[in-house]
């Protein structure tokens, strides 16, 4: 009998320790999700947003949403185009002091905007939308790639991400163009108690003819990227034309005045479908790694970026984990030498919620705690944990 239990409690700690990582439902009901978050104050709540405009909280223990939102700019909020709408979120860093934080949304006047909210509250729990202050505003030329990222960096500047303005295969030619926003990241000052600065050391100030403001350029829709919590490196997925996505990588402090290539490029090809393009820029930025489109399990049509994983599951440690929003599909790599990928896995079927599948990730994002999670646009949102 003892020879029994022994070997039972061995066949247990096994199936323990070779148990792959999974995904559980963690909060749902919301009206087409797009981000997650926390600030780094806070490890017992995350903050959901949606598309229309509205941020809620939700409690991490029990799933449960506060009942009242911590941002409603709903009758702000432009919404006629299907990637329009309130889009990213980056707490300040000492959020927990002061209540600040960022985000980026098209307006009913179809401009980007970026601005300043400042929650209120001995918890700062809720935010009063007459808070707004509005630091950079811009017009966008279509309703699609719109961009929306926006994060503070290791540096402590906030990084914006933008589209090239919209329509297919950049017709106004936005992206390669020094002379506007689209297309781009831009890297701002928001230590000041109002407004922002241009960083000094952003690599075009004091160039006549160019914003300033522009730190890198050559983007289609740079949708979802990252920052690695632990070293620094800086991913981006941007999201193709016609045939190929792309994962983009930089390492910490680098890539001031980068070309990321659109639209002379798509993903690591010149000369993209549809009579467009040209010769790929001297110098620019090269994918590390892209993908075609199809329905293949390596194929999909519009990258989510991702993070790469620094939460309790060990056996993700140090993986990027990235998708995409219409194949529905999530994979990860471990990144080599200048971000190669090395050991790719397809996670899909194993982070298939308990009676359903992953749905159309909108989103990835990142607890205080360093959880991982993943973002269905129909409105659960899911947990990576060990199972």
């Amino acid at each position: 009998m003892r020879k029994v239990l022994l070997s039972a409690a061995l066949l247990s700690v096994l199936a323990t320790a070779h148990a792959k990582p999974g995904a559980v439902v963690v909060a749902s009901g919301f009206e087409r999700p797009v981000w997650v978050g926390a600030p780094a104050s806070d490890k017992d709540h995350l903050w959901v947003m949606e598309q229309a405009g509205k941020v809620w909280i939700v409690d991490l223990k029990t799933g449960e949403k506060q009942p009242e939102p911590f941002l409603d700019i709903v009758p702000q909020v432009r919404r006629k185009g299907n990637e329009e709408g309130l889009l990213g979120l980056a707490f300040a860093k000492d959020f927990g002091k002061t209540g600040r934080f960022y985000v980026n949304y098209v307006d009913q006047q179809q401009n980007t905007r970026i601005s300043r909210f400042t929650a209120k509250g001995p918890e700062f729990k809720t935010t009063d939308a007459s808070s707004q202050e509005v630091l950079l505003s811009f017009k966008q030329d279509f309703e699609n790639h719109n961009g929306g990222w926006v994060e503070f960096g290791p540096d402590g500047m906030l990084y914006v991400g933008t589209g090239d303005g919209g329509s297919g295969n950049d017709p106004k030619q936005r992206a390669q163009a020094l002379d506007t926003y689209l297309g781009k990241f831009l890297r701002l000052d928001v230590s000041p108690e109002t407004g922002y600065s241009v960083p000094k050391d952003n690599p075009f100030v004091g160039k006549e003819g160019i914003k300033p403001e522009i730190w890198a350029y050559g983007l289609r829709n740079p949708w979802r990227c990252s920052f690695d919590r632990e070293t620094g490196d800086f991913w981006i997925g941007d999201v193709g034309q016609n045939n190929w996505e792309e994962i983009d990588y930089l390492p910490k402090g680098k890539g001031a005045g980068a070309n990321f290539g659109w639209r002379l490029r798509e993903a690591d090809k010149e000369t993209p479908a549809g009579g467009v393009g040209g010769d790929a820029p001297k110098g620019a930025i090269e994918p590390v790694y892209v993908y075609q489109h199809g329905g293949g399990s390596k194929e999909g049509l519009s990258v989510t970026g991702g993070y790469v994983y620094r939460g309790p599951v060990k056996d993700l440690e140090g993986r990027y984990i990235f998708g995409d929003y219409n194949n529905r599909r999530v994979w990860s790599f471990i990144p080599g030498k200048n971000g190669k990928p090395t050991k790719f896995e397809d996670h899909t079927k194993d982070f298939e919620p308990e009676g359903g599948r992953v749905g159309m990730i909108s989103s990835f994002g990142e607890d205080a705690a360093g959880n991982l999670y993943i973002v269905d646009h129909a409105g659960p949102i899911l947990k990576i944990v060990d199972k």
